[in-house]
């Protein structure tokens, strides 16, 4: 008899199991028993591409990363491009919100998200920004974005009418879960868009001295 093919396993079937286990389940469902199961192989097998599981969700987090678009930096107009990339940024993130804690520690050692910091800098350095600020300002955009992602300020309101009997101005609040994504997207498209019109008109003001 023929013996049974042995399953292939690779990093990027690792990465696409524990991914889609985080979308699902959060981070805690992640461990190399479960990928093992889902993977069909068996576990010892993982630790001959990755040594640890915080590697395979720092892949995991890598992979989501380079989702994001950063096409717009070749163009020379920095605000736009600016604006382009955390639009793409927060929609992948909104898209698998149960990673954002992994990313939120940093880029690592991590390809994408080194390749995404490098892009975002390079563009505020050829705006004509000093190295600190563009590093302040590529930190300021990462909050902006990674914060608006890793909750919902609508859903923060229960839906009791009562709860707020003695708050005058939260009259309302109860119906904000309704409004969710009117209320959570646009707070953010009015953060980035108050933030960068800021910036630009501050480096205009600086040329102009």
């Amino acid at each position: 008899m023929a013996r049974p093919r042995q399953v292939l396993l690779t990093r990027e079937r690792i990465v696409e199991a524990a991914a889609a286990l985080v979308d699902a389940e959060g981070l805690d469902a992640v461990s190399v028993r479960r990928l093992a199961t889902e993977l069909g192989v068996a576990g010892p097998s993982l630790y001959n591409h990755f040594a640890t599981k915080a590697e395979i969700l720092d892949a995991v987090a890598d992979a989501v990363i380079a989702e994001v678009d950063i096409s717009a930096f070749g163009d020379n107009d920095w605000g736009k491009a600016l604006r382009s990339w955390a639009q793409s940024y927060h929609a992948v993130l909104s898209a698998h919100p149960n990673i954002v804690p992994v990313l939120a520690r940093g880029p690592g050692r991590n390809p994408a998200a080194l390749g995404m910091a490098d892009a975002v800098y390079g563009a505020l350095i050829r705006a004509g920004w000093s190295p600190s600020r563009a590093t302040h300002i590529g930190a300021l955009l990462r909050y902006l974005v990674t914060g608006s992602a890793l909750g919902s300020f609508a859903l923060g309101f229960p839906e009791d009418p009562e709860l707020y009997a003695h708050y005058p101005h939260l009259h309302h609040a109860h119906h904000l879960a309704e409004h969710r994504q009117r209320v959570d997207e646009g707070a953010f498209v009015l953060g980035l868009e108050t933030l960068v019109s800021g910036l630009e008109s501050q480096l205009q003001s600086e040329a102009e001295r």
